[in-house]
């Protein structure tokens, strides 16, 4: 076992190594080439991406397998960062790295200087030399957080959001960190901080002039070559993944269309255009209020049916295409573009409905379960006050455009279950936005040390779980615990 100083180096065993760092940290792992550059944004590994070819994160737990990397690949930069967003490295213990073979055998370990002000730190990386790997210690630290180092590394960010936000790729969707649970068993309850949204489902009211039920209304989008052949070859591919059919509805279309001028009139595709407005945010301004949402922001071609054609060519954006819980689309393509066919936005949505809202939310809770019962703890019970409080959280944020435990008028979790009428004397809670799926959503934050702890801690018994689409982000999850 080696003990390694900044810019020590150890050869690695054939197989698969686990690199481990212990306390309130998250990994990610950074795959690149000579050129140190990614070759596309599913090559930054992080909680809410946790696989890559040769690549797995899991538990905390970075496993690399160079072996299986993809072709090209001569070294991954293993980056940590605080669980905590905004909390500086200064302010934890140093991040100690701890390196196992396949047997679970310490190969190496390395403790870096005590950082500064820094947010994220480069602590290894791992090389090849000939046909042979190497890990390096490094220690070099970033303060302008994961977004300046993915950005760095090639990975495409919105330059809008936040700093320490980790951004998007045109197709894929973006996923901003999540910070960890709170303090548990909290002293004190004062009354519910003022200001959240007296609708706690996020539901907008309908803008006027529209019809009472648009999606039933005709609506083929106006100034796009050939809408028909985009369906046609969208439900055919839909039917073939077993999906069934969507159509096209006007408010999706008109945000769709302000979208795609606004890429246009930047030159830039990107979820969050110049003029600070998401595309998300859009759709709700248009008066659809959603449950599920997807999105292919693409440059190029010509014509729909050029363009459905394209988004199948990919798995990432032909799941989207063919996700069953959409079922309305809208479509658009900006004029007077600088060259070939223009900015286009096709957005994908299924509405949201209160029994959707409710199946959406048991499947978290459900999912949340499996993970407790498969580490011997008994299961959470819903509880519709903690339900109400995590609903009413989602919604602020949406309405109000912050993400984090406390609100804009310094409320906090407790203050919120206190105001929901539950009982509980340990509150937690995690949140968490981006995410598309409560498959996705469980799966991020128990690959978070923070996120992992409020689900498996033992003193919970009961959870609520809410949900609201929206904002810069797109879809907005808060888990509420009480015990």
């Amino acid at each position: 076992m080696s003990e390694l100083v900044p810019g020590g180096n150890v050869p690695l065993p054939g197989g698969p190594v686990g690199v481990r760092v212990a306390g309130a940290f998250d990994l990610s792992a950074l795959i690149t080439d000579d050129g140190g550059k990614v070759a596309g944004d599913g090559d930054f590994v992080f909680y809410n991406q946790p696989d890559a070819p040769g690549a797995r994160l899991r538990d905390g737990v970075l496993t690399v397998d160079p072996a299986r990397l993809r072709t090209g690949t001569t070294r991954v930069t293993v980056a940590v960062s605080p669980a905590e967003p905004g909390t500086a490295l200064s302010d934890l213990p140093p991040p100690a790295l701890r390196v196992t073979d396949a047997a679970g055998r310490v190969l190496a370990r390395f403790t870096p200087p005590r950082p500064g002000r820094e947010t994220v730190l480069l602590l290894a990386e791992f090389y090849r030399r000939g046909d042979r790997w190497k890990l390096r210690a490094l220690g070099q630290g970033y303060a302008d957080g994961l977004a300046g180092l993915a950005r760095d590394f090639g990975v495409e960010v919105d330059d809008d959001l936040p700093t320490t936000t980790p951004g998007t790729a045109p197709n894929p969707p973006g996923v901003p960190p999540r910070p960890p649970g709170l303090p548990s068993n909290p002293t004190g309850v004062p009354p519910r901080p003022p200001g959240l949204p007296s609708n706690p489902s996020g539901v907008p009211p309908r803008p006027p002039g529209l019809p009472s039920n648009p999606a039933d209304t005709p609506s083929s989008p106006p100034g796009v070559p050939d809408p028909g052949a985009f369906l046609d070859v969208v439900n055919s591919a839909r039917a073939d993944a077993g999906s069934p059919p969507v159509r096209f509805d006007p408010r999706l279309t008109a945000a769709a269309r302000d979208h795609a001028a606004a890429m246009a009139g930047a030159g830039a595709l990107s979820v969050q255009t110049r003029d600070g407005v998401s595309v998300y945010q859009r759709i709700i301004a248009a008066g659809y209020p959603y449950l599920t949402v997807g999105e292919h922001l693409v440059s190029g071609p010509c014509t729909a049916r050029e363009l459905a054609a394209y988004c199948l060519e990919t798995d990432g954006a032909r799941r989207t295409l063919c996700d069953a819980s959409y079922v309305h689309v809208g479509l658009a393509r900006s004029t007077g573009a600088p060259a070939g066919g223009g900015y286009w936005t096709a957005l994908w949505a299924g509405p949201f409905t209160p029994d959707g809202l409710a199946r959406t939310v048991a499947e978290v809770v459900g999912l949340t379960n499996r993970r407790r019962t498969g580490a011997g703890l008994p299961p959470l019970a819903a509880d519709p006050r903690l339900t109400a409080a995590a609903q009413a959280h989602s919604a602020d944020m949406v309405a109000r455009d912050f993400y984090a435990h406390t609100d804009p008028d310094g409320g906090r979790p407790w203050d919120r279950t206190s105001a929901a009428g539950a009982p509980h004397r340990t509150v937690g809670e995690n949140i968490a936005c981006g995410q598309r799926s409560p498959a996705d959503v469980v799966e991020g934050w128990m690959n978070s040390p923070g996120h992992r702890a409020n689900i498996l801690k033992p003193d919970f018994t009961h959870i609520g779980v809410g949900l609201a689409g929206g904002g810069r982000a797109g879809t907005y999850w808060t888990q509420v615990f009480g015990g």
